[in-house]
């Protein structure tokens, strides 16, 4: 918007005093020759700084939508004052700029669309935002407990997909389990994605996964004897989720070849 230079004449001498908005020149009727006090020059300046922050921050959602809490941030590390922020902020509400709701709604969709994220994690994002609960609740009506298995169980089989042929079965489960837990997605979809994919492995399978680990394992420790080594491997490959009876019949397989 255009600001305008503002002069006052004293004592025969003309010297600039402060500029305005041209919406507050306009609302005060300022024009040449007005005679104006100190108690107006304050109010067209309280005015004017309003008009500034609310500039600023029509500028910030030009971008995208925001929360009230995120404009309110965003105006603090301009240096506004607080009395400002809540005026803009009423106004801004008030002419639809700023709408929680409509904001929360918004970005579950966006999320949903374009991330891997459940629920939950949408909903930290959201609070951090300063989004209300109530409005983080309704927002998440746009995610649908068949979209979220949807995403759930694309990602679930891409992963196994990814890495079945390097983890046991058990651990490929719980590592697949612990990533959509970790990306918002509630014990119940997890659950479902599990009924509706297979994670199941042939014997060769499971067998070429403890070959892979159980030799990385038999490099690392086989500077150690007899019960101590066995012990150390017996550990590692638990920890990686294969049955006691592979790990067994690995261990002595490798004692047979040195």
């Amino acid at each position: 918007m255009e600001r305008f230079n503002i002069f006052i004449k004293k004592n025969e001498q003309e010297s600039y005093a402060f500029s305005v908005d041209q919406d507050v020149l306009i609302t005060f009727g300022l024009r040449k020759g007005m005679e104006i006090d100190n108690k107006l020059i304050n109010e067209i300046l309280y005015k004017d700084e309003i008009k500034k922050a609310y500039n600023q921050s029509l500028n910030y959602l030009s971008y995208r939508m925001r929360s009230a809490h995120e404009v309110s941030v965003y105006l603090k590390k301009k240096e506004v004052e607080p009395h400002i922020i809540d005026e803009v902020i009423e106004k801004l509400f008030s002419y639809n700029f700023l709408n929680d709701l409509d904001f929360a709604k918004a970005y579950v969709r966006s999320k949903k669309n374009t991330s891997v994220k459940g629920p939950t994690v949408i909903k930290n994002e959201l609070k951090e935002k300063g989004v209300s609960q109530l409005n983080i609740d309704e927002g998440l009506k746009e995610y649908s407990y068949e979209e979220q298995l949807e995403k759930a169980k694309m990602f679930a089989e891409k992963k196994i997909a990814k890495e079945e042929n390097r983890r046991s079965m058990k651990e490929l489960k719980d590592k697949v389990g612990q990533t959509l837990q970790m990306k918002g997605f509630s014990r119940d979809i997890i659950n479902e994605v599990f009924n509706e994919i297979s994670v199941e492995k042939t014997e060769n399978e499971e067998r070429e996964a403890l070959e892979f680990h159980g030799r990385k394992a038999h490099r690392k420790y086989q500077g150690y004897d007899g019960w101590e080594y066995e012990q150390k491997m017996k550990t590692y490959l638990l920890r990686k989720r294969f049955s006691y009876d592979l790990i067994q019949q690995f261990i002595s397989e490798m004692k047979d070849e040195d």
